[in-house]
């Protein structure tokens, strides 16, 4: 079964459920509170993925790059999207 490895990362899943309360952007608890749910066996990838509204393979992703990365792997980055019309510096006149 799929589950995140603490150990590997010097964290338990005190130090997640800690995460998923303080992380400063939303997307980002959302992730960590999925690793603690998952990590403490209160369910799997695929009944956390239906209760939350996502795929179950996002979820699984989130599993499988902590494993990986880390907890720096799973914090939201904005990685997308279009530039905004007008550079910051001219909004803000």
């Amino acid at each position: 079964m799929l589950r995140p490895d603490c150990a590997k990362w010097n964290q338990t899943l005190s130090d997640l459920q800690k995460l998923a309360v303080t992380a400063e952007h939303p997307r980002s608890r959302e992730r960590f509170q999925a690793l603690y749910e998952i990590g403490s066996q209160h369910t799997n990838a695929t009944q956390w993925a239906r209760a939350i509204g996502r795929d179950d393979q996002t979820v699984m992703g989130w599993v499988h790059r902590y494993n990986a990365e880390g907890p720096t792997g799973i914090l939201y980055k904005h990685n997308g999207g279009r530039s905004p019309f007008l550079p910051r510096s001219r909004k803000q006149k």
